[in-house]
């Protein structure tokens, strides 16, 4: 397998990151003293974007620097509109010195905005910053503030360790959000088995993320195999792939629900085709349009979608579980690439915090139920065995029905320990391991009356996760859970005794959040019992900061997390709305209402 690097695979060009550099427009020696330090100053944090970050299809980052320094309203206009012309979607402002604050300020509403006000002694870069902020927030346009915690010398020219740090939260939550507007939630089915997050809201995707909302029923894919709408020379490519690399497990089923074997081969075939349509739905296939399938061809401009399965589907045709997994992973039959997000049961909720963590960070997600809350009492009663380790104060069982990407089998690796990586820095031979990691097992057909296969895997401890949610309440609009944890390895025996207790046929991590002895993190349990609902969304690494960063900027309140104080980072304007960081967060979401509202 080879990667295929920086496909954008939707429609539209991805947004770049807008650099503002603001100066004294006093001519007569104070500007003209000022305008190579300022510049400067935007091309290297230019630079350092662009060594730094990528979009989450690998692609490198791109900045547009306005084409002089903006002194006054004028040329904050004339960098507004070379923004526009070349698709900028996030604001930064920097500057060394005094400006003239509300003249000097990007005022698009929408833009994602921020402003490094440099802290030297030789020029007032810090009184500009505090003025400039005082402006934004009176105008209703929350904007983030960077201040180095030291001074530093007029003609210095690196980045402060403390303001790379906001410079990069602030970039990556911002282009997180300037990807999503625009794209499409694809809900191919309705909802699922009363799930509430497959309610599809479409006041909270219009308003809250600024993408559409697309339908199609479950019945065009039954047509699209039916009729061949589908490559067939890729299905060949792909079927053979499968048998090659999908290990079959046992057949579980009491023997009157087993399958022959000619019908389990036929479901194999089935389960690939779904899984190469879903895609087509999705992203648009231009062989299709060679094909005659000009319509087709086109897919949905999706960035994410849903699947509703169960029931009307899974009790007579094979479960979505193949396609979801497969799709969700870095990797298939056409090599390594970006993982596409597709949850399962069309909860679309769950799938928004899977779209957060993937944008965030670049890498596949884990889709999971949040199942159930072992303590070490009870485990010790039904093994007979003691817990240990990270485990050893209870641990939270995530599986779900074999929908969760491969990569979260922790066969990847960093600095020599079990990861999940963006697809660009995964290796052909770690892509292999995840594969043989898993078990591809006959589904259960009391769950399953139209079989399928599910994924069987067990996720390596070790790796720093974080679950994460969004929920919708009545009155209050959506919030947002948090939880970072450590995925975690458990004695064997106890393993199996407890899987199949469950469903033996299914995914396993074993999750352990990090406690605080308050609130909803007083223990594992009570996070188990404040969870918010029966899904969540599992992302490699502690980037709860990074999402409470990103919450801010669509108005999206958070209530509960387990992220240090220090390491939260909001708009300044939460600041004036209470010294109480929760419930300040609560009533400047209020106050300023979804971004595209």
């Amino acid at each position: 397998m080879s990667a295929i690097k920086g496909n954008n695979r939707l429609q539209g060009p991805l947004p770049k990151i807008g650099i503002r550099p603001a100066i004294d427009g006093r001519l007569g020696g104070v500007r003209e003293s000022l305008e190579g330090q300022t510049m400067d100053m935007a091309r290297n944090v230019a630079s350092f974007y662009e060594k730094n970050l990528r979009h989450a299809n690998g692609s490198a980052i791109e900045c547009v620097i306005a084409d002089r320094c903006i002194g006054g309203v004028a040329e904050a206009a004339m960098a507004a509109e070379k923004f526009r012309k070349e698709g900028a979607g996030v604001s930064l402002t920097v500057t060394p010195c005094w400006c003239y604050g509300s003249e000097t300020i990007d005022m698009d509403p929408l833009l994602p905005k921020a402003i490094w006000g440099f802290n030297g002694t030789e020029r007032p870069g810090a009184v500009y910053l505090a003025a400039a902020l005082a402006g934004h927030n009176q105008k209703g346009l929350p904007a983030f503030g960077i201040y180095g915690r030291d001074v530093q010398d007029a003609g210095a020219r690196e980045i402060p360790p403390d303001v790379r740090e906001k410079l990069l939260m602030f970039a990556r939550a911002g282009l997180a959000v300037a990807t999503m507007k625009g794209k499409s939630y694809l809900s191919l089915g309705s909802v699922s088995m009363g799930i509430a997050g497959s309610i599809v809201d479409e006041k909270f995707f219009q308003e809250y993320l600024g993408m559409r909302n697309e339908y199609v029923d479950m019945t065009e894919i039954q047509r699209r195999v039916h009729e061949g709408i589908f490559d067939k020379k890729e299905f060949e490519k792909a079927y053979q792939w499968v048998r090659k690399n999908c290990n079959e497990g046992k057949d579980l089923n009491p023997p009157p629900n087993q399958y022959p074997r000619k019908k389990k081969d036929e479901i194999w075939e089935y389960v690939v085709k779904m899984t190469m349509i879903m895609r087509d739905l999705m992203i648009g296939n231009p062989n299709l349009e060679s094909m005659g399938y000009g319509e087709e061809a086109l897919g949905r401009n999706a960035i994410l979608s849903g699947f509703q399965g169960q029931r009307q589907w899974t009790d007579h045709l094979p479960n979505g579980d193949f396609m979801e997994a497969i799709l969700n992973s870095s990797f298939d039959w056409n090599g390594i690439r970006q993982p596409f997000m597709v949850a399962t049961e069309n909860d679309s909720l769950n799938g928004v915090v899977m779209l957060f963590g993937h944008l965030l960070t670049g890498t596949a997600q884990i889709f999971a139920d949040v199942r159930t809350y072992w303590s070490s009492q009870a485990v010790k009663r039904v093994t007979g065995k003691t817990l240990e380790g990270l485990a050893a104060n209870g641990i939270i069982h995530l599986i779900n029905s074999g929908s969760a990407s491969l990569d979260g089998t922790g066969q990847q690796e960093k600095d020599g320990k079990p990861a999940m990586k963006p697809y660009w820095d995964i290796t052909e031979k770690e892509a292999q391991q995840c594969l043989d990691a898993t078990t591809w097992y006959p589904a259960i057909r009391e769950y399953f009356r139209g079989g399928g296969y599910s994924s069987n895997y067990l996720s390596r401890g070790g790796m720093p996760v974080t679950m994460s949610r969004v929920n919708l309440v009545k009155g209050l609009g959506p919030a947002l859970q948090i939880a970072e944890g450590y995925s975690v390895d458990i004695q064997e025996d106890i393993h199996g005794t407890l899987d199949k207790r469950t469903n033996e046929t299914w995914p396993t991590t074993w999750f352990v959040p990090i406690t605080t002895d308050k609130g909803p993190f007083r223990d594992v349990y009570s996070v188990m019992a404040n969870w918010g609902a029966n899904h969540g969304a599992i992302s490699y690494g502690h980037i709860g900061a990074d999402l409470i960063t990103l919450s801010s900027m669509l108005r999206i309140p958070v209530c509960m997390h387990n992220v240090p104080d220090e390491k939260i980072y909001r708009p300044s304007a939460w600041g004036a709305f209470g010294m109480d960081a929760e419930g300040a967060d609560y009533r400047a979401c209020a106050a300023y209402g979804p971004l595209y509202g």
